[in-house]
């Protein structure tokens, strides 16, 4: 029997299956009036759209399972993610409740899978300080085009180097106390400690300003829609000039310009979200 076997087939499983399974799945309508209803602070449609998504935590902490970590554990930090995303959710956005919470719950998983191959934990201020290092990392990297040196971030974020060095020495665990050469042989500050740039938050708004943008293209002829849709990036694409549109749906370059013009102009009343969208992208 495979350890993810031995793990799932336990009495305290089996009894925490039958539990959750009690509560019914919800609708994308029910999803939406429960986050109106949790924008307004009750506390009972909180309970209710969490409890309806437990087994959305289940399927997703199956693969995380090893020799050494229990699948009972994993499951308890991916609810976490799962009330996480529960409070943060926004019925405006009119995107699926699971599909919001996804990244929440495998945060949580990975963060605590982390957390727990470390022999030192770090306090969580110290935890914070980290993120904000790989942040400016991560930007710094960008603008400078090397890899930031202690120096460097510590400028950036008003702190000194010693700082900097002890919160990536006590995240890298005991081989990085012993020389500075080995961690910069071997321990690059990107690969010490996990990537907290992605925003959930601002690839939700995108997936739903571009979900709103391809509706109002559907109102569209086909090539008007086609034309937008290659000038606008709308189907994740580099931008086309009006010339490479031509050429690709043989007809001039004018012909082009005049449709999107008129394209635009049937749309105009309903333009903000997919004025938000190209300026998201363009991010």
């Amino acid at each position: 029997m495979s350890v993810k076997s031995r793990n799932c087939s336990s009495g305290t499983t089996d009894s925490y299956f039958k539990q959750i399974k009690a509560f019914p799945l919800l609708s994308f309508e029910e999803e939406l009036e429960l986050s109106k209803r949790i924008g307004n602070g009750d506390q009972e449609a909180l309970h209710k759209l969490i409890n309806a998504n437990l087994r959305l935590v289940i399927k997703i902490a199956r693969p995380y399972v090893t020799a050494d970590t229990q699948f009972m554990d994993l499951v308890q930090e991916g609810n976490m993610g799962l009330m996480k995303a529960a409070q943060k959710y926004d019925y405006q956005k009119n995107v699926r409740f699971c599909t919001y919470a996804n990244w929440w719950i495998r945060q949580y998983i990975t963060r605590y899978l982390a957390n727990k191959s470390r022999i030192v934990r770090l306090p969580h201020r110290k935890e914070e300080m980290l993120k904000k290092i790989q942040h400016t990392y991560n930007s710094l990297s960008q603008t400078l085009m090397h890899q930031p040196k202690s120096e460097e971030i510590a400028g950036e974020l008003g702190i000194s180097v010693q700082d900097v060095d002890s919160i990536i020495n006590m995240s890298c665990g005991p081989l990085c106390l012993e020389t500075d050469s080995i961690r910069e042989e071997f321990m690059p500050v990107s690969d010490v400690h996990a990537d907290y740039t992605y925003c959930p938050e601002k690839a939700f708004l995108q997936q739903s300003s571009r979900d709103n943008a391809l509706r109002f293209l559907d109102t569209l002829k086909d090539r008007e829609k086609r034309i937008l849709t290659y000038r606008y990036q709308l189907d994740g694409c580099e931008p086309h000039t009006l010339k490479k549109i031509s050429d690709k749906m043989g007809i001039s370059t004018e012909t082009v310009r005049q449709i999107e013009m008129k394209a635009i102009k049937k749309i105009r009343s309903r333009a903000d979200d997919l004025k938000k969208f190209v300026m998201m992208e363009a991010m």
